[in-house]
């Protein structure tokens, strides 16, 4: 029932992880806090969005790997597995914004 859910209403993504792409189907939602502030923070070089974004779906994910979703990349702050007796139903994750490597 949750694939048919997924396929139905998620949104295609793209899971760069260590060993190969996988193009799936989540639901891919901006976390919002009850004070609904500006998404946008101010820095030295520039404004940057530091909202958190939810996952779910039934693909593995793990810290370390990329999602990919209409041109923003995000890397998983935690991410787990939810079961339903010795089956997984979901994965849930917590993703911010992809962070630019350091030269």
């Amino acid at each position: 029932m949750v694939k048919e859910i997924l396929t139905k209403y998620g949104q295609t993504v793209v899971i760069r992880g260590t060993e190969a792409d996988v193009s799936t189907r989540v639901f891919l939602q901006p976390v919002t806090d009850r004070k609904e502030r500006e998404p946008f923070v101010m820095t030295e070089l520039g404004s940057i969005d530091d909202r958190l974004w939810l996952y779910l779906g039934q693909t593995p994910l793990e810290t370390g790997d990329i999602v990919e979703y209409n041109h923003l990349r995000f890397q998983p702050r935690s991410c787990r597995a939810y079961y339903i007796g010795d089956n997984v139903i979901y994965w849930w994750a917590m993703l911010e914004p992809e962070k630019e490597a350091a030269e």
